[in-house]
């Protein structure tokens, strides 16, 4: 039997919390974005996702932290985009003029309805009006989040009644060895591009090698302390499920990551502050890095990036596996 209970928000919504369970993994998945709040294993003593237990944070410091991002995931430079000859203006939350993940009331921070529900899987589902923070279409979204034996799965799928831009992606931020930093993690991507970004992180339309620079990840090595919060080009348009990426930590436990996604966001937790997480655990700078499988961010205003334009009678699908071993 699946576990459930409700916990309020300050505001006043009511949230519900499923604990999933299969074999040696655990995972506490909240309605609230669906956030996946912890995932625990089986003789690791941490949550190997970076978590609050008073979910009044994911409102505030820990927003974004482990929840399914959208409608469009990362950032639209200058909160505003051309489509069909009609220009759209988004939500401008990011420095007052970038919309980043879909505007300040995003899919991180809507109530999602529960679907199906088993002791190892949980589908959410969430739809947004026509003209939400400034976007075409009626958006219906699920999300279907499932535990196997060695890891957990996000299978996400949306439909729109009009043209619009859509990348959802899981956003959590991992921590593999629960020392509060994950500079010293090793980290391997197959990618042999990234976008170079502007002093806002806005992509400049370039699309540049890895080779001789520091986000030069095709063989592993330290995350280290260069300040990343880019994209990495893992192909010009979604793939059958691939292995595109590899963290491992001191402890020697590895997280695989397997994607249909032709986009890779990789960001070191730099901007952490100050957070109460699980088990009496401060966060800080650097406490977890987020590898969030997406479209290319700013698709919407780059013709040279792989589309992110969902069509009617279209069906968005992206699906990404953390799949964990030693």
């Amino acid at each position: 039997m699946t576990a459930t209970r409700v916990i309020a928000l300050p505001d006043g919504r009511e949230v519900t919390q499923i604990t999933l369970r299969n074999g040696p993994m655990r995972a506490e998945v909240l309605t609230l974005g669906a956030i996946v709040q912890g995932l625990w294993i089986e003789g690791v003593a941490h949550s190997v996702i970076l978590g609050c237990p008073d979910i009044a944070h994911y409102l505030g410091k820990a927003r974004y932290f482990g929840a399914i991002v959208g409608r469009v995931a990362n950032r639209i430079g200058g909160g505003r985009f051309m489509l069909d000859g009609q220009e759209h203006r988004t939500d401008r939350n990011f420095l007052g003029k970038h919309t980043l993940h879909g505007g300040d009331d995003g899919a991180d921070i809507q109530i999602w309805q529960i679907g199906e529900l088993s002791e190892s899987c949980a589908t959410l589902t969430l739809s947004l009006p026509d003209g939400h923070m400034g976007f075409p279409g009626r958006m219906d979204m699920a999300a279907r989040i499932s535990l196997a034996s060695d890891g957990i799965a996000f299978d996400l799928t949306a439909r729109s009644d009009a043209a619009t831009p859509c990348s959802l992606t899981h956003h959590g931020l991992f921590d593999l060895d629960g020392a509060g930093d994950i500079r010293n993690h090793r980290l391997w991507i197959d990618a042999e591009h990234y976008l170079p970004i502007d002093d806002e992180l806005i992509p400049t339309g370039d699309i540049a090698p890895v080779a001789g620079t520091g986000f030069d990840f095709r063989a592993a090595r330290p995350i280290g302390d260069t300040g990343l919060d880019h994209n990495f080009c893992l192909s010009d348009a979604s793939q059958p499920l691939r292995r595109v990426a590899e963290l491992t930590g001191a402890s020697g436990l590895k997280m695989t990551i397997e994607t249909t996604a032709c986009g890779l966001q990789l960001y070191d937790g730099a901007y952490i502050d100050d957070l109460p997480g699980h088990d009496g655990h401060q966060y800080g700078a650097h406490a977890g890095v987020a590898l969030e499988a997406q479209e290319w961010p700013d698709a919407v205003n780059r013709p040279a990036f792989p589309t992110c334009i969902l069509l009617p009678g279209e069906t968005y699908s992206s699906s990404t596996r953390y799949v964990f071993g030693r």
